[in-house]
């Protein structure tokens, strides 16, 4: 790995875009085919684990923004990790706390974001 990939990879205080395109194909190996299976399968693991969030106590909903927060950061999408990081501190405060709930919703922000992006990039790749 260079210092300039790995640079890539570390640095995320600038603005990235809702999928960082670039790790995405380090990460698949540059194969389209690959790249449509793994986000495919994020989509899914998305929605479950959004869906266990909402139902759950919040020791039970920090392990589910855990699993999306390393999700996330293997495709690219660093901006969900950090929502989802962002949740997985929030729950280790008092159940109810107002905090959690914020962070909830910008998790959901986040994770449609990615949903729409990946969505754009699954129809451009179904086009080819």
């Amino acid at each position: 790995m260079t210092a300039s990939s790995l640079s890539t990879m570390v640095d995320r205080t600038a603005e990235p875009s809702i999928i960082d395109v670039e790790h995405l194909g380090r990460m698949t190996l540059g194969d389209r085919q690959l790249e449509r299976e793994v986000l495919e399968i994020f989509l899914r693991q998305t929605a479950l684990m959004l869906g266990r969030i909402g139902a759950s106590a919040p020791a039970l909903a920090a392990v589910a923004a855990h699993t999306l927060l390393g999700s996330a950061r293997g495709i690219g999408a660093w901006r969900l990790a950090r929502a989802a990081e962002q949740l997985e501190l929030a729950a280790a405060g008092q159940p109810g706390d107002a905090t959690i709930v914020k962070a909830i919703q910008n998790l959901n922000v986040a994770a449609a974001e990615a949903r729409a992006a990946i969505d754009v990039r699954l129809e451009q790749s179904a086009g080819r």
